[in-house]
């Protein structure tokens, strides 16, 4: 069941929270305790109750004990293009199953359906043929030769691919031709009887794939929160990551609260008391370290910070990998 969905603009990537290991927080409090005490860890699970589960998670995080955290585990679901996906599969401490790019034409026939409501024609769809394929490429050239407006050509491209930011601010519209242009190529290609396995290297990298994504709270919390929520990750990443934490923190306050970008763990090992994201967000904790390991300066990082966790689409962007 679908606990948490993220309601976004077609555009842009979206993430589900499948499922999770619902006691997370006062198991891996638990086991941090265990390290430290000669009771039986059943005894410990009983007396964990929730102030004592926060006091020992920020002890976790204090020591930099991260091989506890490893006992509570993560499931999502992503939709994103497939240069955001070659990103997430470099995480190699976490399990992933990915759509099939031969069988991912899904989103490219909901996008060929409403082109065909445009022009009055109803595509046959289903198990598609060579001619089908032909005529797939005939009905978007057609389409784009009624000179469609950007907002139009949005709404259909997104059905099956993901637009940059820098394309929704300067509204390029040749840039969203090109998006359908590529598809056609790709439908011409099957309508010739070249493979599936073939004809794929005709789409766009921006094309949408689905990925089932399983990490634990070790590698959330230390590896992949901190590299891809930073300002220097590229944007769909980095809104895939923080789309994830928001709602990880919905769920289990206490393990996350504490995470963010790699300034925020970084600080978060030298403090005495832990601060969370929110306050370090709100300035109601000052960082204490002199630079982050980005190499950004102290009195630079609150507001590089910011930046990081504004929507991609809203703020200008330069972006990297």
């Amino acid at each position: 069941m679908v606990l948490v969905q993220v309601v976004a603009e077609k555009y842009k990537p979206s993430v589900e929270i499948i499922e999770y290991t619902r006691d997370a927080p006062r198991i891996i409090a638990s086991a941090g305790k265990q390290t430290l005490s000669p009771k039986e860890f059943h005894e410990i699970m009983e007396s964990m109750n929730g102030e004592k589960t926060w006091k020992w998670i920020r002890e976790l995080i204090r020591r930099g004990h991260g091989s506890p955290l490893e006992h509570g585990v993560y499931t999502f679901h992503i939709t994103c293009s497939r240069v955001a996906s070659h990103q997430l599969v470099r995480h190699r401490i976490a399990s992933y199953t990915q759509l099939s790019q031969r069988y991912s034409d899904k989103y490219l026939r909901e996008m060929i359906k409403i082109i065909g409501e445009k022009l009055g024609v109803i595509p046959r769809l289903k198990k598609p043929g060579r001619e089908d394929y032909q005529e797939y490429s005939r009905l978007i050239n057609r389409y784009l030769e009624t000179s469609p407006g950007y907002d139009e050509l949005l709404n259909i491209v997104s059905e099956a691919y993901i637009a940059p930011p820098s394309i929704i601010r300067t509204k390029d519209k040749a840039f969203l031709i090109h998006l359908l242009k590529s598809t056609a190529a790709y439908y011409e290609a099957l309508g010739k009887g070249i493979s599936y396995e073939d004809a794929r290297f005709l789409l766009p990298q921006a094309v949408k794939t689905k990925i089932l994504v399983t990490m634990n709270a070790r590698e959330l919390i230390e590896s992949f929160l901190p590299l891809r929520m930073c300002s220097h990750a590229q944007w769909e990443i980095r809104y895939i990551a923080w789309s994830i934490w928001r709602r990880l923190v919905a769920i289990h306050p206490e393990l996350f609260l504490y995470t963010g970008p790699r300034c925020v763990y970084m600080e978060n090992r030298v403090r005495e008391t832990p601060c969370s994201l929110p306050d370090l967000l709100g300035g109601k904790c000052e960082f204490t370290i002199t630079r982050c390991p980005e190499l950004v300066p102290n009195k630079g990082i609150h507001k590089c910070l910011h930046y990081a966790s504004t929507d991609p689409w809203s703020v200008s962007e330069a972006g990297g990998d």
